[in-house]
């Protein structure tokens, strides 16, 4: 059986679901038969992600904030039912060196990354041991395994997203619910292609030169697709992954394991 099929008519939040990676697993568990609920704080990007597919609603919230995420839980959850599966997906990026990284940057990083992913998946616990059933998955980074030097904070928080989900795992073990992490290398994103801009402006190397070198982190030489992080997230959600929990799985051609 594939793994679409055992998730058919299921609930699903996608926090950052406007864009990126977010967007391209709404899609991709829509056309699985899920209906999905996709957040983010720009409501014209939400909706134009919902008009790609009839099973995708947007409700615009700011993971970082407890009574916004509380409020779009009691929204979604009255419009389709309770939450069978909850993609933590939303993130943002800085870089600059540790020495000269101001402290409200630290802070709005793990706000953002670590923070969010918590109280995206913290509403939906209750329900989910409750009814002995439930799919969670972050979506982290190879930044969550490993080391990259200018993405301090960024890297503490992926960090923080990992051992966050280790946590959850292994304190659902036991009860149906499983809890996982995708950690994607360089995914061809618009935030990637933000990276790649404060690159060439930085050191005054070419865009073309600045996308290279991070290409080259990966050992296929290639920036991973949306889609292809969405295909492991789809997979995590299924049936056919429920013996998989407290794993982090990276996709990255090689570049983790």
């Amino acid at each position: 059986m594939s793994a679409a099929r055992t998730i058919a008519g299921r609930h699903v939040l996608v926090t950052g679901g406007g864009s990126g990676v977010g967007k391209a697993t709404a899609l991709a568990l829509a056309e699985a038969g899920v209906d999905v609920t996709i957040c983010g704080r720009r409501e014209e990007a939400l909706a134009e992600v919902s008009k790609e597919n009839d099973r995708i609603f947007g409700i615009a919230a700011d993971v970082t904030d407890e009574a916004e995420m509380t409020v779009l839980y009691e929204k979604a959850e009255a419009a389709r039912g309770p939450f069978d599966i909850v993609v933590a997906n939303a993130g943002m990026a800085e870089s600059a060196p540790a020495h000269k990284t101001a402290l409200v940057d630290w802070q709005r990083t793990l706000d953002v990354n670590l923070t969010g992913a918590f109280l995206t998946v913290k509403p939906a616990l209750a329900g989910m041991l409750a009814r002995k059933t439930g799919r969670i998955v972050f979506v982290a980074s190879t930044a969550g395994l490993k080391g990259y030097a200018y993405v301090a904070p960024y890297v503490a928080a992926k960090h923080g997203v990992v051992g966050l989900m280790r946590a959850l795992a292994a304190e659902t073990a036991k009860s149906g619910v499983t809890v996982n992490a995708v950690c994607p290398g360089f995914v061809e994103t618009d935030m990637l292609e933000e990276s790649i801009q404060r690159i060439a402006e930085r050191t005054g190397r070419s865009v073309d030169d600045a996308r290279a070198s991070l290409a080259a982190t990966n050992p296929q030489g290639r920036f991973i697709q949306p889609d292809e992080v969405a295909a492991a997230v789809l997979w995590l959600c299924s049936d056919t992954a429920r013996s998989i929990t407290g794993q982090a799985i990276s996709v990255s051609g090689g570049e983790t394991w």
